[in-house]
């Protein structure tokens, strides 16, 4: 990343609480991927999926950084500046 994104100050400390994109469990649909929310840990379901829960999520609080919650992926990306970021 060549310039420093200002949002990195909205990321907390959560662990999520579930094993899937949280609307679609709800609902019993499937997701491809799945992205954690950096400022309160909602999991949601990534572009690629029909339902696009994590950018729904970002639409609707505001909260700009989110990461993979694959397992072995190690990148956020934050939704404001569109600009990817390690995690490690």
């Amino acid at each position: 990343m060549s310039q420093q994104c200002q949002h990195f100050n909205q990321i907390r400390t959560h662990h999520a609480n579930t094993n899937g994109c949280e609307e679609c469990l709800k609902t019993g649909d499937t997701w491809v991927h799945l992205r954690k929310c950096l400022s309160c840990g909602h999991v949601g379901c990534c572009d690629q999926s029909k339902n696009r829960h994590a950018t729904k999520h970002f639409e609707q609080t505001g909260h700009a950084m989110m990461q993979s919650a694959q397992p072995d992926e190690e990148w956020g990306w934050c939704y404001i500046d569109r600009k990817m970021f390690d995690t490690i």
